[in-house]
């Protein structure tokens, strides 16, 4: 999942990073790439947290949603990616029924991406969650 960030430095060096979809959640490093790497770190440990305590994940909003906040002016703005699929629990195996037409709709556009449809469905699967 995709989380967007807003890196602040106030000597061009050493940057403070927030993710404005998680309340409470900052970061900092010595560097952009510190700052980014931290907080991917710090994202995972609010969600975990967030599990723990029985709540939902937060679904990230745009970045332009943000941006109108005054706590964010003049910050930079950039995606962490976080892999979320630890909060969802393991994979279960599912019959479905589903229209031919349907079916056959998924087919072409798994075989127009060289795909199979399981790996198709897959990927969609795990864009849904992003």
């Amino acid at each position: 999942m995709r989380f967007p960030v807003v890196l602040h430095s106030d000597d061009g060096v050493r940057f403070g990073v927030t993710a404005p979809d998680l309340p409470g959640c900052f970061s900092a490093g010595d560097t952009f790439d510190e700052a980014l790497d931290s907080m991917r770190e710090a994202i995972a440990l609010h969600l975990e947290g967030t599990e723990e305590e029985g709540g939902d994940l937060p679904v990230p909003r745009p970045i332009a949603f943000h941006r109108a906040n005054p706590d964010f002016a003049d910050g930079v703005w950039a995606f962490v990616e976080v892999d979320v699929s630890r909060f969802y629990g393991r994979a279960e195996k599912i019959n479905i029924t589903l229209p031919a037409r349907l079916l056959a709709k998924i087919d072409e556009a798994a075989r127009a991406r060289g795909a199979t449809r399981s790996g198709f469905l897959a990927e969609a699967a795990r864009a849904a969650m992003r």
